[in-house]
């Protein structure tokens, strides 16, 4: 069984697969001072709560966005899994061709998605991933990662609403009945989501046109399943796309 494991800005996603099949997953906050024991613990109580014995573990792939966690994160495979890890850089064989002006420079997860996106749909393909930061990424039929888009995420553009405008209060993210909100609560739920919903049409139809070809959108990351019903650009939702590309990419760097 392999662990598969993304670190992400707000979350911390966590799979093991069978073969080629996702038999666990798990989603925890990320905190950036847990330490190596705290890390380890939790994988096993996690192995337990699905039956999974740490012996049955034969290697851990990694990729992240939050350099302070690796250390502690490498010293707990290291200690409860008795597995070093790799991890997901610049220098890791994954089959796409960054085309960024500085490769550096994109995010592990975004190069993750793009080979999972290309594995599973083909391309061209256009990678909508609702984390921390809303991201939209490029890739051609060949394997070119071309670049992409950052806007400001949901949560993060609520956070700033309620901490910036003294009389809105902090309001679940849910869609409402109605796109003329007839409360506070219920008009910025709708800016919220109808509101990112148009963002995600309009930035497709942009990128569409540049790529040339009728390229398919894939929806991933944690709000992925709300904001995509309101669209009409996007063809598939797979909340689990990054831990399948991590998947793809442990099989083409094992030996």
């Amino acid at each position: 069984m392999i662990l598969a494991i993304d670190v992400g800005n707000t979350n911390t996603c966590m799979g093991i697969f069978d073969g080629d099949k996702l038999v666990s997953n798990w989603r925890i906050v990320t905190v950036a001072d847990r330490t190596a024991d705290e890390v380890g613990l939790l994988m096993l109580q996690f192995f337990s709560f699905a039956g999974i014995s740490r012996q049955d573990i034969c290697d851990v792939i990694i990729s992240s966005v939050v350099p302070p966690v690796m250390y502690s994160l490498n010293l707990a495979a290291e200690k409860y899994l008795g597995k070093v890890p790799i991890t997901v850089s610049e220098k890791t064989v994954t089959g796409i061709n960054n085309l960024y002006d500085n490769p550096r420079e994109v995010g592990a997860d975004r190069i993750v998605n793009a080979v999972a996106a290309l594995k599973l749909y083909g391309g061209p393909v256009i990678i909508v991933d609702f984390g921390t930061a809303t991201t939209f990424c490029a890739v051609t039929e060949k394997g070119d990662y071309l670049g992409g888009i950052i806007c400001a995420g949901i949560k993060i553009s609520m956070d700033a609403l309620f901490a910036k405008a003294a009389k809105l209060p902090r309001v679940d993210i849910a869609v409402p009945e109605n796109v003329i909100g007839k409360n506070t609560v219920e008009s910025m739920q709708a800016g919220a989501v109808f509101g990112f919903a148009g963002q995600v049409d309009y930035i497709v139809k942009k990128m569409k046109k540049e790529l040339g070809g009728n390229a398919k959108v894939i929806a991933t990351g944690g709000l992925a399943h709300m904001i995509a019903k309101e669209t009409k650009s996007i063809d598939v939702i797979n909340e689990m796309l990054t831990l399948q590309g991590l998947k793809f990419i442990y099989d083409m760097n094992k030996e």
